[in-house]
């Protein structure tokens, strides 16, 4: 019996049961622990070539951004120093010993790739027909401001600025809009500087105050008031053109920062002014800080064009807004052109089209050059559908009588060209390098020729009526070109 007792028990726990023996305080026995299984090697550290390229690479990639959004030039101080430090970087890859070992040499020649796309890219972008086009444009710019603006100043004459001179920059503002960038964020963003810049120097001029000194004799106590606003007018003079220098890159010495304390402390000076018994002082006074105000919220371009979302327009709210309005003028012009040459002249939506062009006036442009060319493109493709439709309207109840002048009836046929012209171009849907581009652009000046050839004899409203049918038939050309220069945001 108890050998069966022993025999269960060992069955159980693998050994001849001890009474307990194993259990007892300071006994011999312990709980049993599987033999050590052999530990894990740790991995060999990696070849010294490829800690190298891999460092190679990550330097690499931090300048990746910096020269992605790289927008100057060549002589730039910034092109230099991104140029200086890829090149390193590419010599630190050629000076990595491979001993020969392909999985090296793969490494190293990915790398060195890498390194070479950056130094590609910098200076495709620095040296990119557009980019120099831009700053052509710019030098332009540059050159006329400084002979308009800030060389008089600085001789101690008079600026001369004119509506001749913001024609001219706005000329300048329209050829930059229309420069192509191909999607490439530098040349995006050079153009959005250049812009920004010239439109700001733009709204300078157009709102400028004259100095302006009010009627004497006034009250004595006023009399120190009004000499100080003044001086301060003068100043703010000065500092008008100083700001035009800075935002056309034409000051060496001045800051905005600089130029922005002197503002700030021309603003103190007058509010320290006692006007509070004279409202024409008092207006004067008011104008003069407005106009401080005006130059203060144009020293903020330091760093303008930093932001990828000013020049990268693709999902701006207003830019959406004007695409949903040219989409549905799309529409309106598919519908206007289907009924025009079905002979059916019911179909006049000017009333929709007039609140387009209202709900196009209120769009918010941010003071953003872009956003402000896109809505005036939108607004001329509004404008030609009006006026297809108000001409042909105008030929349709047209009743000449016998004894009309053969100037205005030639005019009259000229005009009848021009409608059936302009309906091709609202519905021209291709290219310049397109035949029926070229076939239409020609009819279109064998129609200004037959216009010129058109003698008024001296007829005031022969004159008006044949200068008119002329300015129309170069607005369908420019609304032609427009339609075709491939323009982007």
């Amino acid at each position: 019996m108890c050998a069966h007792v022993f025999g269960v028990l060992k069955s159980l726990f693998g050994k001849p049961f001890d009474g307990g023996k194993r259990m007892e305080p300071g006994g011999a026995a312990q709980q049993q622990h599987p033999p050590p299984t052999e530990q894990q090697q740790p991995f060999p550290p990696p070849h010294p070539a490829l800690t190298r390229l891999s460092e190679v690479q990550r330097e690499a990639a931090a300048l990746g951004p910096q020269v992605s959004t790289f927008s100057g030039l060549q002589e730039d101080r910034d092109y230099r120093r991104l140029e200086r430090e890829l090149t390193r970087l590419l010599l630190d890859v050629d000076r990595v010993d491979t001993e020969g070992r392909a999985e090296l040499q793969g490494a190293r020649k990915r790398a060195a790739q890498e390194v070479e796309g950056l130094l590609r890219y910098l200076e495709e972008n620095a040296t990119h027909p557009s980019r120099l086009a831009i700053e052509q444009l710019s030098r332009e710019a540059r050159r006329l401001v400084d002979e308009r603006v800030v060389a008089p100043q600085r001789a101690g004459g008079v600026s001369e600025i004119d509506d001749e001179l913001v024609d001219d920059l706005q000329r300048l503002v329209l050829r930059l809009t229309q420069v192509k960038t191909e999607g490439r964020v530098p040349l995006r963003k050079a153009r959005y500087r250049a812009l920004t810049r010239l439109c700001a120097v733009q709204d300078v001029l157009e709102g400028r105050t004259r100095r302006q000194t009010l009627s004497l004799p006034l009250p004595g106590d006023t009399h120190r008031a009004v000499h100080q606003i003044n001086q301060v007018m003068a100043q703010v003079s000065a500092a008008r053109s100083q700001l035009v220098a800075l935002l056309m890159g034409l000051s060496g010495r001045d800051s905005c920062a600089h130029l922005s304390r002197l503002l700030t402390e021309m603003q103190v000076e007058l509010d320290a002014l006692d006007v509070s018994g004279n409202a024409a002082i008092r207006n004067y006074r008011k104008q003069v800080v407005e106009e401080i105000n005006g130059l203060l919220k144009h020293l903020d371009l330091e760093g303008e064009g930093d932001d990828t979302r000013r020049y990268d327009l693709a999902q701006n709210d207003s830019i959406r807004e004007i695409e949903a309005v040219r989409a549905h003028v799309s529409h309106l012009r598919e519908g206007v052109l289907r009924h025009c040459l079905g002979g059916d002249l019911s179909f006049r939506p000017k009333a929709e089209l007039q609140s387009l062009l209202t709900h196009l006036d209120q769009v918010d442009t941010a003071r953003n050059p872009c956003i402000r060319e896109a809505r005036r493109r939108a607004v001329v493709e509004v404008q030609a559908i009006i006026t297809f439709l108000d001409l042909r309207e105008a030929l349709a109840s047209r009743r000449p009588g016998p004894d009309e002048h053969p100037s205005h009836r030639a005019v009259w046929r000229v005009l009848a060209s021009l409608s059936d012209l302009q309906a091709q171009a609202l519905g021209f849907d291709g290219k310049r390098a397109d035949k029926s581009y070229m076939v239409l652009e020609e009819l279109l000046t064998k129609q200004l020729l037959a216009l010129d050839a058109v003698d008024p004899q001296g007829d005031p409203a022969n004159k008006t009526a044949r200068k008119q049918a002329v300015k129309f038939a170069q607005n369908i050309l420019n609304y032609l070109d427009m339609k075709t220069d491939e323009w982007e945001y």
